[in-house]
């Protein structure tokens, strides 16, 4: 009698193990998607997913500034190194039924029929595709704001991966994953979100301005958004979808992340500059809590944020590059001062004749390993600026 031999199906292949890490590295807080992709995909690879159809119909629902249209980039960027490889349909552009004209062309006999050239073409869905991977990446931004025209143009593209053009010529889509994102029940949500008056709703309200989101407010505002598109699409274009995902509002733990994040994808940016221009910059604790107080509004999500490093980081740093006060080779500390409503900057290091910089990391959350002690801050850079400050 043989023994049974016990397999483990929660394991999953290399390929599909290299995404899901490169996603978590890309992406903070919304774990839901990225299971969901990386499913699929492995569904792709193995061989297992349904014949003659997309590689997955993924509906993304939430809040603005939650990552949606962020997770798709972070997809195309792992699986074939360009974030920008995604082709993105902006459905606010496609209101009105006649439009639909700009995706398929015009067919044989109508004025311009020549002169128009179809967005989804197959040279245009292809374009993307590496010698390793051929998978191409539709966003369907805002899909709600499209008019029913679109919705029943998609119908055969989900169901049969087949779209037919105004010259009759036909597009496969069986190699494309398919993304549409909507504010669906977004409202809703928001009024989730607001802190709410009355001495029983205190705590709750204490909890939403310090970013704190419960599993409670989170499935119920997953609720919301699945019955808003129920509401909003024909049972046809929902049974059409292989995965629903409404993302979660970001609280204070992911917004922390994202801000080491973002910090890290400005040093990486600088030190993809003109080599005359390449300098280090670190921000203390204080620092940083200070962008996550100034970039926290639970209705705006990441974008605020991105505002925030914008106005408090990034556009100090362009004026000091631009009055020559930061010169290459230097080390920038940047400083929270309590009471202050702007960030304080030193430069505490310069780099020493023949030295080389340390080298720039691929991506993730953390800069150099030199750079990760004290919160970012260089080890050695005491030593440093007090060297600095004699020579000054």
């Amino acid at each position: 009698m043989l023994s049974a031999i016990t397999l483990d199906p929660t394991k999953t292949g290399g390929k599909a193990e290299k995404l899901e890490q490169g996603l978590h590295r890309l992406i903070v807080g919304q774990e839901a998607a990225i299971e969901q992709i990386v499913n699929v995909y492995q569904l792709y690879l193995t061989g297992m997913a349904t014949p003659d159809r997309p590689i997955g119909n993924f509906l993304f629902l939430g809040p603005t500034g939650c990552g949606k249209t962020r997770v798709v980039e972070a997809t195309a960027e792992c699986l074939v190194q360009n974030p920008r490889a995604v082709i993105k349909i902006d459905c606010a552009e496609f209101q009105h039924s006649h439009e639909i004209a700009k995706l398929v062309g015009s067919p044989p006999g109508y004025l311009g029929h020549r002169e128009t050239h179809a967005l989804l073409s197959q040279e245009s869905i292809n374009q993307y595709h590496t010698d390793t991977v051929k998978v191409s990446f539709l966003l369907f931004d805002e899909i709600e704001k499209a008019s029913d025209a679109l919705w029943n143009l998609l119908l055969g593209i989900l169901d049969k991966a087949v779209l037919t053009l105004g010259d009759n010529r036909k597009v496969d889509f069986s190699t494309a994953m398919i993304f549409m994102t909507g504010n669906l029940g977004a409202a809703e949500m928001n009024a989730m979100l607001t802190p709410r008056l009355g001495f029983d709703a205190a705590r709750e309200s204490r909890k939403l301005q310090a970013g704190q989101v419960d599993d409670k407010l989170s499935g119920k505002m997953s609720r919301t958004g699945l019955e808003a598109a129920r509401r909003k699409f024909t049972p046809e274009f929902i049974n059409r979808l292989d995965k629903i995902v409404v993302f979660k509002p970001l609280g204070t733990c992911e917004l922390r992340q994202i801000v080491d994040l973002e910090l890290s994808m400005l040093q990486q940016r600088i030190c993809r500059m003109s080599t005359d221009r390449t300098f280090y910059f670190s921000v203390t604790d204080a620092g940083k809590q200070f962008l996550l107080q100034e970039g926290t509004d639970m209705r705006y999500g990441a974008r605020h944020l991105k505002r925030a490093i914008e106005r408090l980081v990034v556009q100090p740093l362009s004026n000091l590059i631009a009055t020559d006060q930061i010169h290459s080779g230097d080390r920038i500390a940047i400083d929270h001062v309590a009471g202050s409503t702007v960030m304080s900057f030193h430069r505490v290091a310069e780099l020493e004749p023949g030295q080389a910089f340390p080298p720039l990391p691929d991506h993730g959350n953390a800069l150099p390993a030199s750079a990760q002690a004290t919160g970012g801050l260089y080890a050695s850079e005491a030593t440093q600026a007090a060297r600095h400050s004699e020579r000054a």
